[in-house]
Formats: C-alpha cells, structure tokens, sequence
C-alpha cells in the first residue's frame, strides 16, 4: 500500500498545481476525472501495440536499436495515444473554451497514463525507483502534456494555422519523449549528466508554457469583464 501511495503521490501534487493554475474557469472535477481514467486506459492500446514493434526491432542493430525503441516503440505509441484521448474525448467540448483548457485536459490525461505506469514500475522495483521517477518520470509526462496541451489549445482558436499547430501537438511530444527515452536507452554513462540538464529544460519549458497561456487566459478574461460592464451601462 506504501509502495501505492509512493507511486500515487507525484500524480496528485502536479494535477492540484495544474488544477490551481487554471485561475479562472476551472475545469468540472467530473471532466478532470475522465481525462485521468482515459490516460489510464491507454495504457492497455499502448502496451499491445508496443508489443507489436518490438518485433521489428531485431531488424535494427548499434545505436538505431535504442533509437527506434525510444522514438517509435515508447515515444510515438504513447504520445499518439495521450493525442487520440485528447481530440477525440475533449476537442469539441464545450468547456474547452480557453487555450489553457487544451494544456489541463493534456496534461491529465499524460498524468492518468503516469499514474498506472508508475504504479507497475514502483510496487515492481521498490521505493528508490519511486523516488527517481518522482522527479523524472512523472514531472517528463505532464511536461509532455504540457507541450501536447499548448498547440491544441492555440489550434483550437486560430483556425487558420490549426493544422500546423496541431502537428506540432503531436510531433513535439513524440520528439521530446524519444530525446527523454533515447538518452535513457542508448547506455553511454555520459549521457546521465546530458540527461539531468536535459530534465531541467524540460522543467522550464513546462513551467513556462503553462505560465504563458494561464496569464493569458486570465488578462482575456479581465478585459472580456470590462466589456459586460461598459456594455450594461
């Protein structure tokens, strides 16, 4: 139950920061709910398409092995999963009515997806693994919500560059987990101090993403309620 708990915790304390970045018109908890059971879920499409390309992955050999495990085995098939989750579930409701909309309801969806991962990787590894990926793994999925969530919530307002934005929902994910991945995979002891500096951009990327377009929504918001006024008079 420790170990649960243990697995549990990062998931929580990073959706009440996310939760409480969303300043003005906070999601409906049963909206947030759904988005983590749907993360969750895609873990069981994930883990038998991953199974499916590693079969390939004897046809690659020196340092593509590593690679095409972390960019297409883990990277693509999760990202593309979190994706299909957040277009398909939440694009057209009514409550995304903000840019930052598309960054919560992405970055629950990653956390429920961390959640179950976390989970399977603590209670098998123990308490140590806990602690690592507490401030690695579980921070590097909201992160790449984060990212996903960012160019869905601007595609889903300036329709005119929807297409490119939504590429880059998908495409920056892919290539930020992979990047995340690869260094992991590739076993050059080296790569651990690229690693922790690379953790540390990812920390700042996301921080300032959901600063952006958090402040953004609230400066909308103030000017949209100076408008009702003057109108009323």
């Amino acid at each position: 139950m420790d170990l649960i708990v243990m697995a549990l915790a990062p998931v929580a304390i990073i959706a009440a920061y996310v939760y409480y970045r969303d300043k003005y018109e906070k999601e409906p908890i049963g909206l947030l709910l759904k988005a983590l059971i749907a993360g969750g879920l895609t873990v069981i499409p994930i883990l038998f398409v991953e199974k499916f390309l590693m079969l390939f992955i004897g046809s690659f050999s020196g340092i593509l092995k590593p690679a095409y495990n972390a960019f297409v085995v883990a990277a693509f098939t999760e990202e593309l999963f979190k994706y299909l989750a957040l277009i398909l579930l939440f694009w057209k409701s009514k409550e995304f009515n903000e840019k930052f909309d598309g960054i919560v309801y992405a970055i629950f969806i990653s956390l429920g997806f961390a959640a179950v991962e976390n989970v399977m990787y603590v209670t098998q590894y123990g308490y140590s693994t806990g602690l690592v990926r507490a401030i690695t793994a579980v921070p590097a999925h909201a992160i790449f919500g984060a990212t996903m969530g960012f160019y869905a919530g601007l595609a889903k307002f300036y329709p005119k560059e929807r297409k490119q934005l939504l590429w880059k929902s998908i495409g920056l994910p892919i290539l930020l987990h992979g990047i995340y991945d690869f260094i992991l995979m590739v076993g050059y002891n080296w790569l651990l101090v690229v690693f922790a500096g690379f953790v540390i951009y990812l920390y700042m990327v996301g921080l300032k993403r959901l600063k952006k377009l958090s402040d953004q929504s609230i400066y909308r918001t103030d000017y949209d309620l100076l408008n009702e006024k003057f109108s009323k008079k």
